[in-house]
């Protein structure tokens, strides 16, 4: 017999806007790295990073949202 776990939803705004943030600043590393990398300026890899925090951050936050409406993939028992 196959156990079946039952999912409760456990997402909400504030949860996800942190995990918004915290993959922001990883991603944001990894750009700023790159954008230097390939042009050589940390002035300008810096302005990359910075203004896609504040547009990936508000993408990220929508999208998260967005799924925790979704009950696609979810299981009812």
């Amino acid at each position: 017999m196959v156990a079946v776990l039952k999912l409760k939803p456990n997402s909400n705004p504030r949860r996800s806007i942190v995990k918004a943030i915290s993959w922001r600043i990883l991603g944001s590393i990894d750009t700023a790295f790159w954008g230097w990398f390939f042009t050589g300026s940390f002035k300008i890899a810096g302005s990359i990073a910075l203004f896609e925090i504040v547009t990936k951050v508000a993408l990220y936050y929508l999208h998260e949202r967005a799924w925790a409406l979704s009950r696609f993939g979810l299981r009812q028992l």
